[in-house]
């Protein structure tokens, strides 16, 4: 017996689905008086100071905008009748209550709640539920909206352990509905084995690998406001990031967690988090895949303890008419004692002069002296002091240090000796030096090795809980860096390695985490699609065995088989057939995407002006007005269209270094689709495309 669906129109009150609506109606009176409450709120009098009052003001004003009503939300999404099952122990739902689902929590006049957040336990069976395990629900109740209006309902009896389970029709349309505009949440259609990565602990770190189309993304974003609400005080102290592989992307996902009531979430790129000098130049294949390489790490510990030389003369301190001696030997000690215990360098020099204003103290107590606290600080400032360890143990300055690496072909020999060869030395050197910090033409990875420099001088903040996604494509000293900014915190890593499309691109997970710093963590896998229709993931799976061997291939769980066509052309007529390709697809509802090798995409704006078809930059919104996006094949990863339009895929290939990264860049432009494909070239397909 199928779910039971209803979406005829409601007459009268005792049409269950006008109660829904009711119901509706009251819970988003009660939101607004929520809000207003929080408004009327006067804080004139309640705070001591003009900091505390702009503290507590700005909390106010994040409340404010989090209980706001969005229209294109519905306030809920489902309901749960929980069983009166006496004697029997049940879940945090009590005996016959009723309990509404929603992005968020509502409560009535007296507290009573209205809608229970979808992150609270008693949410939980609302997605792991099932006729096997119903966990004390005797009903599941989905709905369905059109327009923001409730316009249907579905009941999942979960009792009735003699009918075979039905796919829900109301999720199956929810799931396929078209995506106009940002990335959105995905808090309605959860399903058990995303549920279980969202709500995992914070104090492990969990790897997702994930197809495409299984939501691996949205299912990070989620596990962040799971956290936030679960642990609201600690990550609230310790802060939170999110990192995406380019801006485009970074754009396109940045409306998700505030819809969810999640406001002070940062987000940023690699490349933001090591921005420590301007990139203006670029490296080849070859020579970022060796900076990238975990080895540099070594390098860069050996170069930035390089400068600490061992003491020659002994260390006089005067005090009043007397002298006090710590001999060379005596400071020797101290200087292998702190290389010894492999602290990190700035931390070291700090504490040099104290070890040795210690060694001072100690000669005066011996002389019958009592010195204290005070006299210990007064000799770590003396002149003598601060000479003698500016000497032995002299700053550095990061950037400095790897310009002088990367320059200076004497100074990378001593450091690189049995780490990296000579022929990668000489990769990896400037053809020419720069003067200085401010005048070199840093690359992207030169950074990476600055922000490696500048965390072995001193340590950098560590977060509270970061979401890394695209991460198959980090080298391992990006890894390093990342990983930096979680040492004390936990992480959420997602990725695809069949669409590892750098030259350093991770063969494993577990080698990725090693670098990251975090060996233990769990690798769960996602191969239910969600999003990329049947025909379109099993076409593009034909590139599996060449990208991936080792992977899963992606299923799809969505009903609809999708739109999906190749067309060969003549090489004078491509430009024409994409064009045409294009204005079909502006015929159907949803966002469309042209994707396109890089080199192609001057040509292609030009055809498209001239046709009269307005398009946008990847990662900016989509509106009635403005639905189809030319897209790089470079920036392609992580977004989704609703139709693509994808142009000349053996150009998509050549365009990468080498075959195999071309055929993965080619398996992210196939799978950028949720409900058409339509692939145009005038030059041979990839053979593994021909393969059934």
């Amino acid at each position: 017996m199928p779910p039971h669906v209803t979406n005829a129109p409601a007459t009268n009150a005792n049409d269950p689905l006008e109660r829904e609506r009711t119901h509706l109606a009251s819970s988003r009176a009660a939101l607004r008086a929520m809000r207003a409450d929080v408004e009327a709120l006067d804080i004139k009098d309640v705070t001591a100071n003009w900091v505390n009052a702009a503290v507590l003001q700005r909390q106010i004003d994040e409340r404010i905008t989090a209980l706001a009503d969005l229209a294109h939300a519905p306030l809920f999404f489902g309901r749960l009748d929980y069983l009166h099952a006496p004697g029997v122990e049940r879940s945090e739902g009590a005996e016959g209550e009723q309990f509404y689902i929603g992005r968020r929590h509502v409560h009535d006049a007296v507290g009573d709640p209205m809608v229970i957040d979808w992150r609270a336990p008693v949410s939980q069976p609302f997605y792991r539920a099932s006729k096997k395990e119903p966990m004390d629900v005797r009903m599941r109740r989905r709905f369905g909206y059109t327009g923001g209006d409730l316009t249907a309902y579905e009941d999942e009896d979960l009792t009735d352990t003699a009918a075979e389970a039905q796919a829900s029709r109301l999720l199956q349309t929810e799931i396929e509905r078209p995506r106009v505009g940002p990335m959105r949440d995905i808090v309605a259609t959860i399903q058990p084995e995303q549920d279980e990565i969202v709500r995992a602990g914070i104090g492990g770190t969990v790897c997702v690998q994930g197809a495409p189309g299984t939501g691996k993304t949205a299912v990070g974003l989620h596990r962040v406001a799971y956290l936030l609400y679960a642990h609201r005080e600690r990550l609230a102290r310790t802060g939170t990031l999110v990192i995406g592989p380019n801006r485009s992307f970074l754009h396109y996902i940045e409306q998700v967690l505030p819809a969810l009531g999640e406001l002070n979430v940062a987000q940023a790129t690699v490349d933001d988090l090591v921005a420590h000098v301007e990139v203006r130049g670029a490296d080849g294949a070859a020579a970022a895949r060796i900076k990238g390489d975990a080895r540099m790490a070594e390098v860069l510990r050996r170069a930035v303890r390089a400068g600490v030389r061992m003491p020659v003369e002994p260390v006089v301190v005067v005090r009043g008419s007397r002298r006090w001696r710590v001999p060379a030997y005596e400071v020797e000690e101290i200087v292998r004692e702190l290389l010894g215990r492999d602290i990190r360098y700035g931390a070291a020099r700090d504490a040099l002069p104290q070890r040795i204003a210690h060694a001072v103290l100690v000669r005066m107590e011996q002389a019958g002296e009592a010195p204290d606290d005070r006299v210990q600080d007064a000799v770590a400032r003396n002149a003598a002091v601060k000479a003698a360890v500016k000497e032995i143990w002299p700053a550095v300055e990061p950037a400095k240090l790897v310009l002088r690496l990367l320059a200076d072909a004497q100074f990378l020999a001593e450091h690189a000796a049995g780490l990296l060869s000579e022929e990668e030395q000489q990769e990896i050197l400037w053809a020419k030096p720069a003067r200085s910090v401010k005048a070199a033409k840093w690359s992207a990875a030169d950074a990476v090795l600055i922000d490696e420099a500048m965390d072995l001088v001193a340590r950098t903040q560590s977060l509270g809980h970061v979401v890394l996604d695209e991460a198959q494509d980090l080298s391992p000293m990006q890894y390093r860096a990342v990983g930096r900014r979680c040492t004390t915190g936990s992480a959420t890593v997602l990725g695809d390695l069949a669409q590892g499309t750098t030259p350093w691109a991770t063969a494993s997970w577990p080698e990725a985490l090693t670098h990251l710093g975090k060996p233990e963590a769990a690798v769960e896998e996602l191969t239910q699609g969600f999003r990329v229709p049947r025909t379109v993931i099993a076409y593009a799976s034909r590139l599996l065995p060449s990208i991936a061997p080792g992977l899963s291939e992606a299923t799809s769980m969505r009903e609809s088989p999708g739109d999906f066509s190749v067309r060969e052309v003549a090489p004078d007529a491509l430009d024409a057939a994409v064009v045409e390709a294009c204005r079909e697809a502006l015929g159907r509802e949803g966002s469309i995407g042209l994707i396109a090798a890089d080199d192609r995409i001057p040509v292609l704006a030009e055809a498209l002006e001239a046709a009269g078809l307005a398009h946008l930059a990847p990662g900016a919104e989509t509106s009635a007005q403005s639905r189809l996006t030319l897209v790089p094949a470079t920036l392609a990863k992580g977004l989704e269209y609703d139709y693509v339009v994808l142009d000349e895929p053996a150009a998509v290939v050549a365009g990468e270094p080498d075959g195999r990264t071309g055929l993965r860049r080619l398996y992210v432009a196939l799978t950028r689709a949720v409900s058409g494909l339509t692939v145009v070239h005038a030059a041979p397909l990839p053979a593994e495309l021909n393969q059934l």
